[in-house]
């Protein structure tokens, strides 16, 4: 196996096939599989949007309510907030050069995420199952 010149990183990172980052290309692939799951469920979203715009809220909720609006509904949830963890912490992880607050913004960011995406469904699982 041969080395290039420019090759920085440590044997072991050679070996292990990591950057200096370590998760990088993971987080890489999984922000742009988030964003093709995305392009769809937006597209669905923003037509059902249009669609529902001076409904009345019977006809919404009824719209809402139907199984297969509700599992699209949850599907765009989780991507857009997979997508947005590890967007911003991408944005952490390169600006934020000071330790402990780049830990800190890094729980921060998890929990925040996770609080959003848990209102969501909430918000849709309550409206699916006719509350």
């Amino acid at each position: 196996m041969s080395t290039s010149k420019n090759d920085m990183r440590t044997p072991l990172a050679r070996v292990l096939h990591l950057g200096s980052a370590k998760s990088g290309t993971q987080d890489h692939m999984r922000q742009r599989l988030t964003a093709l799951a995305i392009a769809p469920l937006a597209i669905f979203f923003v037509v059902s949007l249009i669609a529902l715009a001076g409904a009345d809220y019977d006809t919404a909720h009824r719209y809402l309510a139907h199984p297969l609006v509700s599992i699209l509904l949850l599907a765009f949830i989780g991507a857009v907030v997979v997508h947005m963890r590890i967007g911003v912490q991408i944005i952490i992880e390169d600006y934020v050069h000071t330790d402990g607050l780049k830990n800190l913004a890094l729980v921060a960011n998890t929990f925040f995420s996770y609080a959003v995406g848990l209102a969501c469904v909430y918000a849709a699982l309550k409206i699916g199952f006719g509350s």
